[in-house]
Formats: C-alpha cells, sequence, structure tokens
C-alpha cells in the first residue's frame, strides 16, 4: 500500500462513515443519476472486508438523514456488530424536550453506544443557524449529557461554528470533512480562516474525511488533498485530528482503499507518534471508545 505500512498497522479507527436500507429509511438526497454509485443500500457486511483490509478494528456510524428512528436502527447494529463502536445519532435540538429525548436513545437497544449527535447544518438556509438561543440550548444538552455534538458546515459557516464552540466551551466539537475546504479554489482562503477561527477553541477536533468529494476535478491526486491536509495540520495539530473514510458517499470519488492510501502518502512524513493519534488515537480519546 502506497505510504509505508502506517494504514497497515492493526488498531485504525474509521471515524466517519454511513450505513443505510432504504426501503427502511429513504435517502432522499440521493439523486440516482449524479450519484449512482451509492444508490444503493449499505449495510455492516459490505464494510467488513473493506475495514479489515485498511486494518480498521474499530468504526463511528455517522446519521445520514433528519430521523430519530434511524439513529435507533444505527444503535441496534452496533449492540450487534464488532465492529461499529460508536454512533453519531440525531435528535431534534430545537424540541421542548431535547433531554428526554436523548435519554430514550441511551435507553435503546445499544444506547451505550451513542457517542455524538450531529445535525445536517450545511443544508440550513438561515445564515445565523447556530446562533439560534433554540439550537444553542439543544446542543448545550448535548454536551451535558456527556455526548459530542458533530459540526457538518460548509466552508462559509465555519466563523459561525468557531462563535458557537468558543461560546459553548463546556461542549466538545467534532469538525466533520474538515468544514469541506473548496479545494483547488480561490475560496481556501476563506476556509483556512474560518478552520484557525474554529481551532482557535481547544474544545474542538476535526475529521480528516470527506475530503475526495470536494475536489474540483477527476481523476484527482494526493496533491490536490495536500493544502487542507497540511492546513488542518497546523490548526490542529495530530492529536486533534482524526481518520474517517466517509464511506460509501467516498465512493462517489473514491475507493475505501483508494482513500486510505491517499491519506498514508500525504501523512508519511509525520512522524508516528502523529500517525498514530490521527489514525485511532484522538478518535478514541473523544469519542471515548472501547480499546480496540
Amino acid at each position: 500500500m502506497t505510504g509505508g505500512q502506517g494504514p497497515r498497522r492493526a488498531g485504525i479507527v474509521d471515524a466517519h462513515h454511513h450505513l443505510w436500507v432504504r426501503a427502511r429509511h429513504p435517502q432522499s438526497w440521493i439523486d440516482p443519476v449524479t450519484m449512482a454509485a451509492i444508490d444503493a443500500d449499505f449495510e455492516p457486511a459490505d464494510l467488513a472486508p473493506l475495514a479489515q483490509a485498511a486494518g480498521v478494528t474499530a468504526t463511528v456510524v455517522v446519521q445520514s438523514i433528519a430521523s430519530e428512528a434511524e439513529t435507533v436502527d444505527l444503535l441496534g447494529i452496533a449492540a450487534g456488530d464488532t465492529l461499529v463502536r460508536g454512533v453519531v445519532g440525531w435528535v431534534d435540538l430545537t424540541a421542548a424536550d431535547v433531554v428526554a429525548r436523548i435519554d430514550r436513545l441511551r435507553a435503546a437497544p445499544g444506547g451505550d453506544r451513542l457517542v455524538g449527535i450531529r445535525h445536517l447544518v450545511q443544508s440550513e438556509t438561515d445564515p445565523a443557524y447556530l446562533d439560534r438561543p433554540d439550537v444553542r440550548r439543544g446542543i448545550a444538552a448535548v454536551g451535558a449529557a456527556g455526548l459530542v455534538y458533530d459540526l457538518l458546515v460548509r466552508q462559509h459557516q465555519l466563523p459561525m461554528a468557531a462563535r458557537l464552540a468558543h461560546d459553548l466551551p463546556e461542549v466538545n466539537f467534532v469538525l466533520d470533512h474538515l468544514g469541506k475546504p473548496a479545494l483547488g479554489r480561490p475560496e481556501m482562503t476563506e476556509w483556512t480562516r474560518g478552520l484557525r477561527a474554529l481551532a482557535d477553541a481547544p474544545n474542538t477536533t476535526a475529521k480528516i474525511s470527506g475530503l475526495v468529494t470536494e475536489v474540483d476535478r477527476s481523476p484527482w491526486t494526493p496533491g490536490d488533498l495536500r493544502p487542507a491536509v497540511e492546513a488542518a495540520l497546523d490548526a490542529f495539530g495530530p492529536d486533534r485530528l482524526m481518520y474517517g473514510s466517509d464511506w460509501p458517499v467516498c465512493l462517489l470519488a473514491s475507493s475505501y482503499e483508494r482513500w486510505v492510501e491517499a491519506l498514508a502518502e500525504l501523512l508519511g512524513g509525520h512522524d508516528e507518534a502523529a500517525q498514530a493519534s490521527i489514525w485511532g488515537g484522538t478518535a478514541r480519546r473523544v469519542y471515548g471508545l472501547e480499546a480496540s
């Protein structure tokens, strides 16, 4: 595998992937024409051989639709699966009974695997969504429950995410997909500024994930991803970064193996301790995963 033996070591944590069966939880966001590669069902048995080949021994599955029912099903999967160690689910942050809703998820089968909550902020049209008092009350409840809040935002929303993280220091935040940088485009300067503002809050970490679908050309090369990875390392440091595959969404631009190979190449010049943090240590610490 390209980039040395890093990704072949045992104990890698894939901190970001999805699972879905469309008959049970329709994925209306999938365009069957432009997203044909993922217009299918993806279950644990599909992921297992890919993870094993890459040296992944633990994963965190992340919600894909705004549905507590989907979260309950993901928790049920985690309860009976040795690979899936954590679930980042969904709850209505604006609900008056948000605390009770979190408690119900924890009481469901596999509820002990609930490690975080996420909302699809990238799709919100309100430019001040994360500044809203009702949303912040819900996110504070997530933190009070001992759960992480995953930030799914686009680069223009990073300043709003930074305000949130600074204003709620008691909540641990994880930035998904590095805030979706505009790789190869002038907006990268704006992204870098926003990423640094978020990283300045010590209660934040980030996932090196989802980059292959942000490259504005095909075929892409690891070099196309390097500016984002290096900026993230500079802003957060390796102890606050974690690897995620974003499978199966990554299949729109890459196989599971190719993304692992690309990241291994990009991290090849960093020392063993730094790589160990990114490939698993940070995710285990932040999400409180069992030893794997």
